[in-house]
């Protein structure tokens, strides 16, 4: 029977691993307590982060034991790790509610009933440290030599590193070293991104218990140019409903690229990998179809198996029939907004549809804006009550990106 070791390997997910032999057995025969991290820096989860849980759902039908670490205590520092420029400074109480959102759409995915998984944050040992004695206990076992070549301060040295990001490595080791002595967690997993804070802590816990401690890094979710996936023209693709849609979530995977539909199958959803090789077979126009279960299945795991299908009818109504879908993306104006009529670009700009109007004019000009069907052919053209048919207007930017604007 094969582990879930073969099970990540065979997926795809991993990308690097301190001792490959003693991981593989250690995962095959004994039930083993790992952790990831989550910082709580935005008041939602995103597609990111569902790649990890994906990991840690796969740990746990093994029968591992996970533990979701929540970073209150890091995120008042803040990871230097793929920044150009130092993050801004959070509060505690915007870290806090932060951190009780990702609590709650965590419980989606990993059984915490029962003691299946725990739940921690790093701020109950982290925010009350003694900084000398945290010098002398910890900061003596970290090289600083070592520290300037991980790449993660490397790639920020020429603009400047703070010296408070600087102690990031060390608090994220001291999570391992705690959660070892307090859990018996001999297993950190995380972001291919993090290989170096992992090191750290497991460096860390050798020096200070004299025990081996094992890390694995999974591979970042992008696409076949290298390129990062889940960013949309409004930012991140969000796992909360209410920052990006059901509707446009579920778009957002039928409109992957040919080349990446089968690792994004592979990695972001547990169909069986003989459906998943089937599926693999399809070429030319037939992807399509691959892409549809794609959307629908990753939609099903972040919004549950109603929403899932009202995105996929919405979508072919849309896409098969030219039908106006009530799921899509919407926007609503008054009678008192649009007046006697209302200019495309305010309305474009109502609906969010473009970061600037420098950027709304180059769409119009470029032919990318349709209203109703027809092709916006000026930025001078101004909508009426007579483009409202049953108090609806038809906006499609480019060929992906359908929106409905509502006259209350």
């Amino acid at each position: 029977m094969a582990s879930v070791f073969d099970t990540l390997k065979e997926r795809g997910f991993i990308a690097q691993l301190t001792h490959e032999d003693a991981i593989r057995e250690k995962l095959e025969n004994e039930k083993v307590t790992f952790y990831i991290g989550f910082d709580p820096t935005a008041d939602s989860l995103h597609v990111g982060h569902f790649l990890q849980m994906v990991v840690m759902a796969h740990m746990q039908k093994a029968g591992h034991h996970p533990i979701a670490l929540i970073g209150g205590g890091t995120t008042m520092v803040g990871d230097p790790t793929g920044k150009t420029d130092m993050r801004r400074l959070m509060t505690k109480e915007e870290i806090q509610h932060n951190a009780d959102n990702f609590k709650i759409q965590m419980s989606k995915f990993i059984d915490f009933s029962d003691g299946k998984a725990l739940m921690v944050n790093n701020a109950d040992w982290l925010l009350d440290l003694n900084y000398v004695a945290f010098l002398r206990e910890i900061g003596v076992h970290f090289s600083v030599n070592r520290m300037l070549t991980a790449e993660c301060f490397k790639s920020r040295l020429e603009k400047g590193l703070s010296f408070i990001e600087f102690n990031y490595m060390l608090m994220q080791g001291y999570d391992f070293l705690e959660l070892y002595q307090k859990y018996g967690c001999i297993m950190q997993l995380g972001g291919d991104d993090q290989w170096s804070n992992i090191l750290g802590g497991i460096d860390l816990v050798r020096r200070v218990e004299g025990k081996e401690a094992y890390g694995m890094t999974f591979t970042l979710l992008t696409t076949s140019e290298g390129t990062k996936m889940g960013k949309t023209e409004k930012g991140a693709l969000w796992l909360d409903p209410n920052k990006t849609s059901p509707f446009e979530f579920y778009q957002y995977w039928r409109n992957t690229h040919d080349a990446d539909v089968v690792k994004c199958l592979k990695l972001l959803t547990f169909l069986p990998m003989d459906e998943i090789n089937e599926l693999a077979r399809l070429k030319d126009q037939e992807i399509n179809k691959a892409k549809t279960v794609l959307a629908y299945e990753v939609t099903k795991l972040v919004h549950g198996e109603e929403e899932a299908q009202k995105a996929r009818q919405a979508a072919e109504a849309l896409f098969a029939k030219g039908a106006v879908a009530e799921d899509m993306p919407t926007t609503e104006i008054t009678a008192a907004e649009l007046g006697e009529g209302i200019n495309v670009l305010d309305l474009l700009s109502k609906a969010k549809l473009f970061s600037s109007r420098g950027e709304g004019r180059r769409l119009v000009n470029q032919g990318g804006v349709y209203v109703n069907g027809n092709r916006v052919d000026t930025i001078d053209l101004m909508l009426t009550p007579a483009d409202f048919p049953q108090n609806e207007l038809m906006i499609r930017k480019g060929k992906k990106v359908h929106h409905k604007v509502i006259l209350r």
